[in-house]
């Protein structure tokens, strides 16, 4: 079995013991990415610009491993506040189409560094 660690220099550096992602066989598995933006590794200020950071992020990981956000089987997304799930549906309307990744859209109580959404996901490469 082929594992290879993925990681892009547009995405922010893991803050933790994990990888950005990693690729065994033709599955990617992407780790949770919050609004940081990768330069700065600051959080981007407000739920609209941390909801497209994220999805920012979670692209270049994609795109590390020579893929796309349309090869997303499955997207987790949390959030600290769930009156947010409209806007989410909202703009991933603007980075995704047709068909649409299974998606789980979770509320939790917190996130990494007092982030308002994180995300993570399950690729098919290639």
């Amino acid at each position: 079995m082929s594992r290879q660690v993925i990681h892009s220099d547009n995405a922010p550096a893991a803050i933790g013991t994990y990888s950005q992602a990693v690729l065994v066989e033709k599955t990617l598995y992407l780790s949770g990415q919050i609004g940081l933006h990768p330069q700065t590794m600051e959080l981007a200020d407000g739920i609209e610009a941390q909801i497209r950071q994220v999805f920012e992020n979670v692209k270049s990981v994609c795109e590390a491993a020579n893929a796309s956000l349309a090869d997303i089987a499955k997207l987790n997304i949390f959030m600290t506040d769930l009156s947010h799930f409209q806007l989410v549906n909202q703009i991933m309307g603007e980075y995704f189409v047709q068909p649409y990744p299974a998606r789980a859209a979770l509320g939790v109580a917190s996130l990494p560094k007092g982030a308002l959404v994180e995300m993570d996901g399950i690729v098919i490469v290639g």
